[in-house]
């Protein structure tokens, strides 16, 4: 079975991908990509069926309470659904990242010698409330080749388990076998701690989520990590800031969708510039309903302010919340992002060349911009498509992780009867 009953047994679909991964690996880019074409015309076919389910785990929601950044990550449409089609199409058509001679040399003694990307294998993929991840990443997984097992969020459910077998339906028309994509349906949390320890079967996992989420994938797991860190992101406004490219950037990084990981969450402000430019700084945010948690100095420029507690500087807040931290220079401003940052998307916004060298050297993090939005760090946005999570760390890959992130290297040689 490719979908767990009440008894989870994390291990046999752990088995029964890595069976699937052999035979997927051995698939040419065509055979692929029509996979990827059948999956996107089924979802389309099968949106009300998806829907009812996603109403279900909608009602559920309401019910507990959740808020409503946590609803519209769980909540589908037939416009949503539509994008993850369109999503699997377009996926198709990038660059297969497998198969490729990333270079070639040959020896003194004629062997020849070529490192070659291939798959990494088996994908293990944790992640909350959102059900496009489904759909997104298995369409990521088997575009490099890669078979995967997904464990969703209980809250999502109902939604999950529809999608799949939407999903498993459409695989049966197609070369890849219906157990590359395994779904472990149990809520129980023995199932996930399966997961964490399948190294035999699992080539690495995936988290994506909140920060407990993500830091019990990466402190209790001994599977590989490819980890995707919260987006506490900060906006950096310099004392030579131009006053509508800051306000512009602020309010689309704070307001464009403030539930997703690269929406902005601190604004780091130089004194002067707050000083000069406070009248229209406080309309623009009053206008766009932002909410500001301020230090001091902030609360005594923006009315209506509260004041900032530790937990504030912190905080991804998934809101129109927004922390207001003010510094006398760029280094202060550096330093607070060391201390508080998550390695995820800041951005500085500045007339003066030297200041955004500076910020954009010492800033630790996978994406850095100067006089532009937070919110570009996404592979789509970025220009090199559909990625399956914004990777924190530094080693194998960094920032949006696209299909040559989930791919590794053999080295291949060649030769007639060489030895050593």
């Amino acid at each position: 079975m490719s979908v767990t009953k009440e008894q989870p047994n994390v291990e046999s679909q752990a088995i029964a991908a890595k069976k699937a991964a052999k035979i997927l690996s051995l698939l040419s880019t065509e055979e692929k990509n029509e996979a990827l074409h059948i999956l996107a015309d089924t979802l389309d076919k099968n949106t009300q069926v998806i829907l009812e389910a996603n109403e279900r785990d909608l009602k559920a929601g309401r019910e507990k309470g959740y808020d409503a950044a946590y609803m519209d990550r769980l909540a589908l449409s037939k416009e949503r659904i539509y994008d993850f089609a369109e999503g699997l199409r377009q996926v198709a058509v990038l660059e297969d990242p497998t198969g490729k001679i990333l270079s070639n040399w040959t020896l003194d003694n004629g062997l020849l010698v070529e490192k070659v990307t291939v798959p990494l294998g088996v994908i293990g993929m944790i992640y909350e409330a959102r059900p496009n991840v489904t759909v997104d990443a298995t369409g990521l997984a088997l575009k490099s080749g890669n078979a995967i097992v997904l464990k969703g969020g209980s809250s999502a459910l109902s939604s999950n388990k529809a999608i799949v077998q939407v999903m498993h339906e459409a695989l049966k028309e197609t070369k890849i076998p219906q157990e590359a994509v395994q779904f472990i349906a149990s809520t129980d949390r023995e199932a996930t701690q399966q997961l964490f320890t399948m190294k035999e079967h699992i080539d690495v996992l995936i988290p994506r989520g909140g920060g407990s989420l993500i830091n019990a994938v990466v402190n209790n797991a001994t599977v590989p990590v490819l980890e995707t860190g919260v987006g506490n992101c900060h906006l950096y406004i310099d004392v030579e800031a131009d006053v509508e490219k800051a306000l512009n950037i602020l309010v689309n990084a704070k307001t464009d969708r403030p539930a997703v990981c690269n929406a902005l969450e601190t604004a780091i402000i130089h004194e002067c510039w707050l000083e000069k430019n406070r009248d229209v700084l406080v309309k623009t945010l009053q206008e766009n309903g932002i909410t500001v948690h301020g230090d001091e100095t902030a609360l005594s420029y923006i009315p209506n302010s509260v004041l900032a507690n530790e937990e504030d500087w912190a905080n991804e807040y998934l809101s129109l919340d927004l922390a207001v931290k003010t510094v006398s220079n760029v280094e202060e401003a550096i330093d607070h992002i060391e201390a508080y940052g998550t390695k995820h998307s800041e951005a500085i916004v500045t007339e003066n060349k030297e200041t955004a060298k500076t910020f954009m050297s010492l800033v630790d993090a996978s994406a850095l911009y100067h006089n532009a939005s937070t919110r570009f760090t996404d592979g789509g946005a970025l220009g090199f498509g559909a990625e399956i999570g914004i990777s924190t760390q530094k080693l194998h890959a960094r920032g949006p992780m696209g299909l040559p992130a989930l791919t590794t290297v053999k080295f291949m040689m060649s030769g007639n009867g060489q030895t050593r």
